[in-house]
Formats: structure tokens, sequence, C-alpha cells
């Protein structure tokens, strides 16, 4: 097991499977020494733990625990692509998208719990630029979606 995988443990999670492309499309694609990902879902075990709207159905804090899953999902993606996690250099940049309700204004807020977490996972290779946008739905209803893109090491 690497390093950063030990650390997702002590952290008590597990890296899950990739989750299944929905169309067409590749989980995470190598571009020279990056990694790009899709755009992850908070998927669990296959399914959506909750549907809806980020300020309706959906609390931002709620909302923050499903960007967390996204992270987790999107190192798995990478890790499908590259094999081993320690081989990441760096996260370059996050893009979050919050199905949010029409007066929601707290999508940073919710970002921070993919920021976070891979903070938590890869120090200061977790570090980022970042981007969060307020969208009007997500696929399969998802309150939020997440990509990463990573710099690896050779």
């Amino acid at each position: 097991m690497s390093a950063v995988e030990d650390k997702i443990a002590a952290l008590g999670l597990a890296l899950p499977q990739v989750v299944p492309p929905l169309a067409a499309y590749q989980p995470a694609v190598r571009s020279g020494a990056y990694v790009h990902t899709s755009g992850q879902l908070p998927m669990v075990d296959g399914a959506l733990p909750a549907t809806g709207k980020v300020g309706a159905e959906i609390s931002a804090e709620q909302a923050k625990e499903l960007a967390a899953t996204c992270a987790l999902n999107a190192l798995a993606a990478v890790k499908s692509v590259i094999g081993d996690l320690d081989k990441i250099q760096r996260v370059v940049k996050v893009v979050g998208f919050v199905a949010s309700a029409p007066d929601f204004t707290g999508q940073p807020g919710v970002l921070n719990g993919a920021s976070e977490l891979l903070g938590e996972i890869l120090g200061d290779k977790g570090v980022h630029a970042r981007s969060a946008v307020g969208v009007a739905v997500l696929p399969l209803d998802s309150p939020v979606e997440v990509e990463i893109q990573v710099e690896i090491a050779e």
C-alpha cells in the first residue's frame, strides 16, 4: 500500500473502486505529466447517498461531506491511470459544481470539503487552485460534482 493510501486509511477512509462512466468518457486520462479526471459524483457503492439542490433539500454541511466523497472518488480515478498515488507531485486544480437552490451562494464552502480532504491526505501537495460553480442541475440529480487535475512525478 502506498503512503497516500496509508494516510487515507489513517483518516478512517478507504479508497473506493473507480466509479464506472455514466456516458462516453473515461474517469481519468493522462497527458504528459498531468492526470485530468472527469467530474466525479459522490457515489458510494454504486449509488448516490443523497440527491437534490444545496440550500433546499441538501444542507451546505451535508454537501461539504459529499464533496469530500467526490474528491476521494477522483483520487481513485487518478490511481486507475498511474497505479500508485505516491506519484502525485501536487494537485494543480480542483473544479467543483454545486447544484444550487436559486438563493444559495455558499458554493466555496461546499467545495472546501474536497479541498480540505485533499490537504489532509496529501499535505502541501494537496494545495491547489480552485473554481466553485453553482449550477441548476447535475447528472442523476447529484448535489455536487468535482474534478481534479494532478501533476505526477516520474
